[in-house]
């Protein structure tokens, strides 16, 4: 009996659990959906039902704050799909559900208030019902940070952390998260060293604004250093993180040293010169300076207080007096905070000033006599060793301080110069002169040619120079020369040049004659005269001239005149050749007496003989012969 009462019960059991299991249903959900503000955020929800039902209904609800009461958004079955009206999301969200047993729901421009859990309820009606949830989560990534660093200067001198700078990320969603870098490396608040003070701002938008400064007790080093900020925040991918600009600060600390140099000119100085000392500090901003000039009174050290521009000392037109100790001094009282803490800071400098006296030349002038010997000697003041040559006319003819010159002449005479550089400083450099001048009777230099032609009425110039001490007079002279002129003049301390011009008419000779107090010299010029043509002996020749250019009315006239004296000299040659055939001038003796007074009393020509009675008669009629240069016509030249 006992064993029937347990197969009964463990068979209704069975029933029971085979019964539930054929109508049970399972809804199943992502824990989470993450989505950016303003994107399209995709819900989906998937069930099962083990015993297919009539018809299955789904509902989506919103949960409320903190996870109380619910809002239902969404309502649908196998007949109706119906969107709640009256909530936020009434027109921006779409549910579409498929034959596999899984629906979708999609909300449009999700908004930062729709991040909240959502609820899919499937009811499968006899099999009962189930839902799951998910939680949509909304992100907006920040701005970039912005950076806004303190300028002014921090001073390391302070006793607290000073603000260095501030660090804004906006707009984002959840709260960003800000870290400050040192030269990249992360900066954690240390206790009297660094500390960060964070501020959080919600905007109308429901985006989050943080606000973060930093504060650092700085040192020397920080005013190298690299400051930044980064922004990290959550993102639907995952960590996400955003820099800040890289900024310096300014850091005021104060002068432990200074530097005191010369800054013009770069090697050594010379009288003359523009100085600048240039004074520096390794203190930040830097300090004023004062500058003095050091000098020894009575074994004591004395301060000279001198007139300088900011950090520059400028020394103008230096001289030898210059040289000597110069200061640099530091005035960085701001730095301390405590007077008994300052520290003079100063730098000394020794500065030379190089120098070259004019030299002296001994002696500075001398007249000697042809033949005889001189030493001069040329010696300068100078603080640095020195190089000595001396020049005559641009050439050096010596070196050394002494100048040796054996059996002079007059080439000898003349300015020589001594000049004394100092090899180690380019630019320093002084000259003197000595005057030398030989005594004696002027010579004349030989000139290239005293034997010269020239051309019938053409200029040749003629040269004279004499040397002499004292200075030699030129005067010329010339035989068969009717014009001549001086062309040129020039004197020197001992020397004469005269330049002259002569018209050549005949074969002439020029005498150039140099005279002082010790003697005279003279040079002889002879210049044959070339005849502008050259005739024949044998044959009568008619020689044209080429026209000169003349203006175009002239050359007709010209031109002209020859050919009717031509036509003349034809015609009177006719009539005497006729007379003389036809009888009518006499041929006997007392006819040719007749002739030849009647010919005397007109001083015309004069009758030789037969054979050159027409030679007669054309000398007669052309009359006297002139150059075609001189006339432009055409000649006859006869010679036996």
């Amino acid at each position: 009996m006992a064993f029937h009462k347990i197969a009964f019960f463990v068979g209704l059991f069975t029933f029971l659990a085979t019964w539930q299991a054929w109508g049970k249903v399972q809804v199943t959900m992502q824990d989470s959906v993450k989505v950016y503000r303003g994107q399209r955020a995709e819900i989906p929800c998937a069930y099962t039902v083990s015993k297919e039902p009539s018809a299955v209904v789904i509902q989506w609800f919103v949960a409320g704050e903190s996870g109380s009461g619910r809002q239902r958004v969404y309502y649908g079955d196998d007949a109706r799909s119906i969107v709640e009206q009256g909530t936020d999301l009434a027109e921006r969200i779409r549910v579409t559900r498929s034959a596999s047993g899984s629906v979708l729901l999609a909300i449009q421009d999700v908004h930062l208030t729709d991040e909240c859990e959502f609820i899919c309820q499937v009811n499968g009606r006899s099999a009962g019902s189930q839902e799951a949830r998910t939680q949509l989560r909304v992100f907006a990534a920040p701005e970039t940070p912005v950076i806004e660093a303190v300028y002014s200067g921090i001073s390391v001198t302070s006793e607290d952390p000073s603000k260095i700078a501030s660090c804004e990320a906006r707009n984002g969603y959840p709260i960003p998260r800000i870290t400050w870098y040192r030269d990249r490396t992360p900066l954690r608040p240390v206790d009297g060293q660094v500390r960060v003070e964070t501020q959080q701002t919600q905007e109308s938008s429901g985006l989050l604004t943080v606000k973060s400064e930093l504060f650092l007790k700085v040192n020397k080093e920080d005013k190298d250093a690299e400051f930044y900020c980064e922004a990290s925040y959550d993102s639907p991918d995952g960590m996400r993180m955003s820099e800040s600009r890289v900024f310096n600060i300014t850091v005021h600390y104060p002068t432990t040293a200074v530097e005191l140099r010369q800054e013009s000119p770069t090697g050594l100085v010379k009288e003359g010169d523009l100085v600048l000392l240039r004074c520096s500090a390794n203190g930040n901003p830097a300090p004023p300076f004062t500058f003095h000039r050091i000098r020894q009174e009575e074994g004591e050290e004395v301060e000279e207080d001198l007139s300088s521009e900011l950090d520059l000392l400028v020394l103008r037109d230096v001289s030898r007096a210059d040289t000597g100790v110069y200061r640099c001094r530091s005035l960085d009282l701001d730095s301390y905070t405590d007077y008994a803490d300052y520290v003079d800071v100063k730098k000394d400098m020794s500065l030379h000033v190089h120098y070259l006296d004019p030299p002296k030349v001994v002696p500075k002038a001398q007249v000697l006599e042809e033949g005889e010997s001189l030493m001069a000697t040329c010696n300068a003041l100078s603080s640095l060793d020195t190089h000595t040559v001396w020049l005559k006319d641009g050439q050096q003819v010596d070196e050394g301080h002494r100048l040796e010159l054996q059996d002079v002449s007059f080439n000898t005479s003349g300015e020589y110069v001594c000049q004394v550089t100092v090899p180690s400083l380019p630019g320093l450099q002084s000259t003197a002169s000595l005057h030398i001048s030989v005594r004696g009777p002027p010579k004349i230099s030989e000139p290239e040619s005293t034997a010269l032609e020239e051309s019938v009425e053409k200029w040749i110039n003629l040269s004279c120079e004499a040397w002499g001490f004292p200075k030699p007079s030129l005067t010329w002279s010339s035989t068969g020369a009717q014009n001549w002129h001086e062309v040129s003049h020039r004197e020197t301390d001992n020397l004469v040049q005269s330049v002259v011009s002569f018209t050549v008419t005949s074969d002439l000779t020029a005498s150039c004659n140099a005279t002082n107090d010790f003697g005279t010299d003279t040079k002889f010029f002879s210049i044959r005269a070339i005849p502008l043509t050259t005739t024949s002996s044998t044959k009568v020749t008619v020689t044209v001239p080429p026209p000169k250019r003349v203006q175009k009315e002239g050359s007709g006239v010209i031109i002209a005149v020859i050919i009717i004296c031509i036509l003349l000299l034809a015609i009177l040659g006719s009539v005497l050749y006729f007379l003389y055939k036809k009888g009518k001038l006499p041929c006997g003796r007392s006819g040719k007496q007749d002739i030849k007074e009647k010919v005397s009393k007109d001083d015309i020509v004069e009758m030789m003989s037969d054979k050159t009675e027409e030679a007669v008669l054309l000398q007669g009629v052309n009359g006297e012969k002139k150059p075609p240069a001189d006339q432009g016509e055409a000649y006859l030249d006869v010679q036996k």
